[in-house]
């Protein structure tokens, strides 16, 4: 059915962002992407949730309005986080974590790059590329037929242009409507200030 042309309304209290699905079926040829430096990028085999969310929230949540894992009991975050086919990697800076990477290999012959960030302060110095060449590394030394990631308007605006630089493929858009988590008390109110809060009226 097509979609009419025209605004749609957000309810108060909600926010929406455009999501974009993008996938890449072979291994690219590899790019050059700046060293590390002394950023070390470490494989968590079973992370706490408790330290995993802190660092979900300081990449994601509060910069960028990331809720989704914010929302889970710690039952499915543990099914999610402490899969052997699911792989997190901290980005660490003098033993700090400052950085996520994290890959979804549970459905068979693929690779969802599931959550990328970095805090603030690193971001705009080449580490945003030179994870996903990390992450684009590890995914295809497996047998895959096919990897994949989605970024959407609440994330940082060069995610888009860094994943096709990397040779992912945009193949489907979508808008994502939720509960603003800042209303809701999963998020301060102060968090992604560039994102309006519309509350719903008393």
């Amino acid at each position: 059915m097509s979609q009419p042309d025209g605004f749609t309304d957000i309810p108060a209290g909600k926010v929406a962002a455009i999501v974009t699905h993008l996938e890449m079926t072979a291994r690219p040829l590899p790019r050059a992407t700046r060293d590390m430096g002394d950023l070390a990028l470490v494989h968590v085999t079973r992370p706490d949730l408790d330290v995993y969310r802190d660092l979900f929230l300081r990449v994601g949540g509060t910069g960028w309005l990331w809720c989704s894992r914010l929302k889970m009991q710690d039952a499915e975050l543990s099914d999610i986080l402490h899969s052997p086919e699911v792989q997190v990697h901290e980005l660490r800076q003098d033993g700090r974590a400052v950085g996520l990477l994290e890959l979804d290999f549970r459905e068979e012959g693929a690779c969802e790059l599931a959550f990328l960030g970095l805090e603030a302060g690193l971001t705009g110095q080449g580490l945003g590329p030179a994870l996903v060449g990390r992450a684009i590394e590890m995914a295809w030394s497996r047998p895959l037929r096919r990897m994949h990631v989605h970024t959407c308007t609440f994330d940082h605006p060069g995610a888009l242009g860094v994943y096709r630089r990397a040779g992912f493929r945009p193949v489907r858009q979508q808008v994502e409507v939720f509960d603003d988590p800042r209303l809701t008390g999963l998020l301060p109110r102060d968090a992604a200030p560039h994102i309006p809060v519309i509350a719903p009226s008393d």
